[in-house]
């Protein structure tokens, strides 16, 4: 059943969490410096700026690094278990240097507190952490802190229901000319793999005025892209009666005229006809598109709850390219799913083959606890997976060369992000496909919007010259 209105968290309990963060600021006990290690996807990123933005009006400044700030706080992720496992290696790496200074301060955040005991095991294995929270409660952050500096004791609290929606918490962002806009928090899909929705919680779609206000707000400020985020965007307002649908949001938002508008992650699904024209007929929304699809099998698909088929999702790959014959799509797979046969990884193969993705982020099926698939019979051994998906990276490469040669010649829009790793006398960015461009410039050119002409190809970045 429908809400008749968007969970909001009442505007009073902000005011008050504001205060607080005010009071904490106001302490000569307080630390005086911070540093946050981030870990995992977008939407963890912008709960990071949301923290600095705590932080900063805690009366702390950034650190230059984690071994001199006052305070460190890691904001984890458990899509996978190798990243909670590289978190918690981290987390215990600050064991010793906390004890040469014992006044440092430690939190842990994010995804992997929301799993089902960790805040026991925080307590029990890992002492020397001052505070600990889930994602439901990251607005209650500075009282938390307050609470443990007052105490001089640990605060672990990670609330189980994932409640409502904060709006108007400070936000430090990364970059003056990119910004994240959370539209949605949760999934509802229970993909058979994967431990979102019981770490993030059930969907819950923010108010659209609120999220088109906010993009005013940032056009205002110079921000020249956007990025909408949620767990499965495509199913933004299907939980509010009344509020527009995804389609409707981004032709909203185009309206408001900032120069480019991204958004992930989109179920195939949920990948409506009336979306697929919005983006067509747009002025400002790119034309990439992150599809993931997972797997080419339809045994596996349905396994995984992915409530779509091989030949469903084609079809809409199919619909794409015809509407909109310059799109650029990428994707992420999995090999190594319980069960998975030969044949059936020879599916996603040829269905790789088949759609040629620019790129594909692909990965060995990681077991996470508390899931469906996690106890399936049929779990494949590490080395049967690891040789499946070298072969896939393999043929993914051969596939990205070949839509990269595409590109020779052309003239691309690439907003200019960041002096080149690699070459002090490049700039590099991120062109309207997604891809990062390498191209000679200066630094005086960063978060601008400028055209370069493709003139070569690397394995995962263009390389051209400004025109």
């Amino acid at each position: 059943m429908k809400r008749t209105q968007v969970l909001e968290l009442p505007a009073e309990e902000i005011v008050h969490q504001r205060e607080i963060m005010r009071e904490f600021a106001s302490r000569e006990d307080r630390p005086r410096t911070y540093f946050v290690v981030t870990y995992g996807c977008q939407m963890n990123a912008h709960d990071s700026e949301k923290l600095e933005g705590m932080l900063l009006e805690m009366g702390m400044t950034k650190a230059q690094s984690r071994e001199t700030a006052d305070f460190v706080i890691f904001n984890t992720c458990c899509i996978r278990d190798n990243a909670e496992r590289r978190a918690l290696g981290n987390v215990v790496w600050l064991k010793e240097l906390k004890k040469t200074r014992p006044e440092m301060m430690v939190a842990v955040c994010g995804c992997m507190m929301q799993q089902p005991g960790m805040g026991e095991r925080i307590l029990r294995q890992y002492p020397f952490v001052d505070v600990a929270f889930g994602t439901h409660n990251l607005y209650r952050f500075a009282q938390l802190m307050l609470q443990a500096l007052q105490t001089r004791r640990r605060v672990v609290e990670v609330i189980e229901e994932e409640g409502s929606i904060p709006e108007a918490l400070p936000v430090h962002r990364s970059s003056p000319y990119h910004a994240y806009i959370t539209i949605m928090y949760g999934c509802n899909n229970f993909c058979s793999y994967c431990i979102v929705p019981y770490v993030r919680g059930r969907e819950r779609s923010r108010a659209s005025a609120r999220i088109i206000e906010e993009a005013r707000q940032l056009k205002a400020e110079g921000v020249r892209e956007i990025m909408l985020l949620g767990q499965n965007v495509n199913s933004y307002g299907l939980d509010v009666e009344g509020e527009l649908s995804f389609a409707q949001l981004l032709e909203s938002l185009d309206q408001v005229g900032i120069e480019r508008i991204r958004f992930m992650t989109s179920h195939p699904k949920d990948i409506s006809d009336e979306l697929i024209d919005v983006m067509a007929r747009s002025s400002h929304i790119c034309h990439a598109l992150h599809l993931p699809v997972q797997h080419g099998n339809n045994r596996i698909l349905q396994s995984m709850n992915r409530r779509y088929t091989r030949e469903s999702y084609l079809d809409r790959v199919a619909l794409l390219r015809r509407k909109i014959p310059d799109i650029s799509l990428t994707t992420d797979l999995i090999v190594g799913y319980p069960g998975e046969t030969e044949e059936e990884f020879e599916d996603t193969c040829s269905l790789v083959r088949e759609v040629g993705y620019d790129s594909a982020f692909t990965f060995i099926y990681s077991p996470r606890a508390g899931t469906r698939a996690a106890d399936m019979d049929g779990q494949i051994p590490a080395e049967v997976s690891s040789r499946r998906i070298q072969k896939l990276i393999g043929i993914q490469k051969e596939i990205t060369r070949e839509r990269y040669a595409r590109y020779m010649d052309g003239v691309h829009s690439v907003l200019v992000e960041e002096i080149s790793k690699r070459d002090e006398n490049q700039m590099a960015g991120k062109d309207e496909y997604n891809i990062t461009v390498n191209f000679p410039g200066t630094p005086e050119q960063i978060g601008q919007i400028v055209r370069v002409k493709i003139t070569s190809a690397g394995e995962s970045t263009l390389r051209g010259e400004q025109v």
